[in-house]
């Protein structure tokens, strides 16, 4: 009997994911536990292991396919084995042309797109590439596959409809072909249309949700980081370590969450939710998007362990290396841009948090004291984003002056 292979819920929040890529091919010989596909989940790629030993007898989610919790991804069981109304492979197959990343060259004879729902046709990448290849006007073609998806079989049998159908008199010149869309956007000539998938397809999600939801206040304030700076660099040289600026900057936001628990709460309804960790989290840049590894119970650590499980975070988002629990559960947000040479952005709340802290580009400028002697001094700008039901400007103010006293006076950072 030939078992299904079905897409797994890695999280409470999961409901749907992104076939990423067929390790194994049709007619390949799987063991239970052997990984066959690696799927893209709302922050991770994962691998997905076969629970028995067999013949991968049909792959029914292409590459590039977002499949329901629970949809149908493959059939594993004997070979030869009849599955879906289709003989399986008997021996490995040649693998199947992959699906590319969904990327839509825009051709001037393509066929239009007709709306479905939210005006856009359900469609799998595969199967609109070769739609495209063939000439085929899927917009009114009911799809076999999940939910009601045009998959390529779909495709495939309506080419063949219309290569069987007697052919007609010449029919005069068909008009020129009205500009083709994405949506509500006009496409020009070398145009793409690329699938918003996977981690940015979440991240687009989430930050919109986020900008409707909640009513927002940004405050910025600007700190005098001269001494941090050379005491960062004392300490470095002596010690023989390599704390960064970001280092201190967490242990700071700590320190002063610690002293200043309002910032830490969430709103649920009709009810506020006191948080009692100081869990912050940190916005790690990638090329598709963006993830947001938690230092849990950060008020606890040193600065040597804030520094190593920061940078040990970092590096692993960026190779997919992370648990699902070590991306949950945080209070607090910071995004750091300083790097970047930003010198002041507004940043979005990463629910249910109730702030988020941006940080700024370190600026040389001139300062003139009371005396009239003009030096050269350090500044940094903070920008502290907060939900107005929760915060209120005076307290978010006191929030960043906590910080500010402590980076401009940095031997209390580490008292």
């Amino acid at each position: 009997m030939a078992f299904e292979v079905k897409m797994p819920q890695l999280g409470l929040t999961m409901e749907e994911g992104t076939v990423t890529r067929w390790v194994k091919q049709e007619g390949d010989a799987v063991k239970a536990g052997e990984v066959i596909l690696e799927i893209t989940t709302d922050k991770l790629t994962s691998e997905v292991e076969s629970e028995h030993d067999g013949i991968l007898l049909k792959i029914v989610a292409q590459e590039g396919e977002d499949i329901p919790v629970k949809g149908l991804l493959a059939y594993i069981g004997e070979a030869g084995e009849q599955v879906g109304g289709v003989a399986a492979p008997a021996t490995a197959a040649a693998p199947a042309e992959a699906a590319p990343v969904e990327v839509v060259p825009v051709f001037a004879a393509a066929p239009a797109v007709a709306p479905v729902s939210g005006g856009r046709v359900r469609i799998s990448p595969l199967a609109r590439k070769t739609a495209v290849k063939l000439g085929v006007d899927y917009s009114g073609i009911k799809g076999t596959g999940p939910m009601g998806r045009i998959v390529q079989r779909d495709i495939l049998a309506a080419a063949e409809t219309v290569k069987a159908a007697p052919v007609a008199a010449a029919a005069p010149a068909a008009p020129k072909p009205a500009a083709q869309t994405a949506g509500s956007v006009e496409l020009m000539d070398g145009d793409e249309v690329v699938k918003l998938s996977g981690m940015r397809k979440v991240v687009a999600e989430r930050m919109t949700k986020s900008a409707q939801e909640i009513p927002v206040v940004t405050q910025n304030v600007k700190i005098d980081v001269t001494d941090l700076m050379a005491f960062r660099k004392k300490v470095n040289n002596e010690l023989g370590v390599k704390y960064s600026l970001n280092d201190y900057i967490l242990k700071a936001t700590a320190k002063a969450l610690r002293n200043n628990r309002h910032i830490l709460v969430s709103i649920d309804g009709d009810k506020i939710i006191k948080r009692a960790h100081v869990n912050i989290g940190m916005a790690v840049a990638l090329d598709d998007g963006l993830i947001v590894p938690v230092l849990k119970d950060a008020d606890k650590m040193g600065l040597d362990e804030i520094s190593r499980t920061a940078k040990d975070l970092a590096e692993r988002a960026r190779t997919n290396k992370l648990g699902m629990d070590e991306y949950k559960g945080s209070t607090f947000s910071i995004s750091n841009l300083g790097m970047f040479g930003v010198e002041t952005f507004d940043p979005i709340i990463n629910q249910p948090d109730s702030g988020i802290l941006g940080v700024c580009a370190v600026q040389d400028e001139l300062v003139m004291d009371e005396e009239g002697n003009i030096s050269k001094r350090q500044f940094m700008r903070i920008s502290f984003t907060f939900d107005h039901r929760l915060i209120d400007g005076a307290t978010a103010a006191k929030f960043e002056l906590a910080i500010r006293e402590l980076l401009e006076n940095p031997m209390q950072i580490l008292l």
